[in-house]
């Protein structure tokens, strides 16, 4: 396979924000009820920060721990690889069951054929950078690129205060690195994330919230601090880059056609090829006396990724329904995961 076109799906809420739970700053002695009580308390991913050493001054856990934690829970693994050779190990970090990989941009190792891996195996390849390194950085990588992780603290520690200047700099700019994807390309925000600088995230179009220390304080109530931040981090994009109005829900999806069945795989095939994933479902919206083919089917795709098919798939659209209206293109069909 040639890589996936979007990083790992959502797994709770209707808002845009996605929290990704990082376990650096928990009970490192049981993070097996870590992982469990993240996903219990509503986490969207896990986040796990593996650390050399080396690349970092500090040392954390590495593919064994992860492949034994993959079996406590159904989270996407979101992988942070602060090591000098990511490239030597990354084949057990495969197989450990990481659904996103992501690495730095400062390793001495040659880059591109290790997102190219990453990629051939199915799964999400990210770049991350710290504070200092410029965005310039990641430019020659830009057609491999997942997932942009914009770091807030220097790495290597967790509980660090959050960088607002870097946010500001870096954030919005890291979208241009993705903005040809007509789905998925997520921009993450790692450092210093909790209720006091969710919004200023949010309101910078981030897609992906890193939280860890603020999560494992004794006695808080994580679940209330994930809904809180997540929130936050909506209300921020809403006021800030979306005029006012609600996010479009992440895991929303719309009808975009409905076609004969012929037609609607065809229209299927023609999206699913520039990375969008599509679901076919018989309609309800007409009556119908024929069998499966000729019945009509309708074509589901993300709400995000609405504007960008429409303005490429538009045309053939109306060519497979015979220059007749496609039928209820953008209805509503509330949450779902595709």
């Amino acid at each position: 396979m040639t890589g996936p076109k979007a990083a790992p799906a959502a797994a709770s809420g209707r808002g845009r924000a996605r929290i990704a739970v990082s376990i650096l700053d928990a009970d490192l002695g049981n993070l097996a009820r870590a992982v469990t009580k993240a996903e219990r308390e509503g986490a969207d991913r896990i986040h796990l920060d593996v650390m050399d050493g080396h690349f970092v001054p500090n040392l954390t856990f590495g593919p064994k721990t992860i492949k034994a934690l993959r079996r406590r829970t159904r989270l996407p693994f979101d992988a942070h690889l602060m090591i000098d050779e990511p490239g030597r190990y990354l084949d057990e970090y495969l197989d450990a069951g990481c659904d996103s990989i992501t690495i730095h941009v400062e390793i001495d190792e040659p880059i591109r054929p290790i997102l190219e891996r990453i990629r051939a195996a199915g799964r999400a390849a990210g770049l991350s950078l710290r504070p200092k390194t410029s965005l310039t950085a990641l430019e020659p990588f830009r057609d491999l690129l997942d997932i942009v992780m914009v770091m807030t603290v220097e790495p290597g520690f967790g509980g660090q205060s959050f960088m607002a200047d870097v946010a500001r700099a870096k954030l919005l700019s890291a979208r241009g690195l993705v903005a040809d994807r007509l789905y998925g390309g997520e921009i993450h925000v790692d450092g210093g994330v909790n209720r006091e600088t969710a919004e200023l995230a949010g309101g910078l179009g981030v897609d992906i919230l890193v939280v860890g220390s603020t999560l494992w304080v004794p006695g808080r109530d994580m679940a209330r601090e994930i809904r809180l931040i997540r929130a936050l981090a909506d209300e921020g994009f809403q006021f800030q880059r979306n005029d006012g109005k609600p996010a479009i829900p992440r895991d929303g999806m719309i009808t975009f056609a409905t076609l004969p069945r012929a037609a609607a795989r065809q229209l299927q095939s023609a999206i699913e090829g520039a990375g969008v994933p599509v679901l076919l479902f018989r309609s309800r919206a007409e009556a119908d006396d024929g069998g499966d083919e000729e019945r009509p089917w309708d074509v589901l795709l993300p709400a995000s990724s609405e504007a960008a098919v429409r303005a490429r798939f538009d045309a053939l659209r109306s060519e497979l329904s015979g220059g007749e209206s496609p039928g209820t293109g953008g209805r509503s069909s509330g949450p779902a995961t595709a």
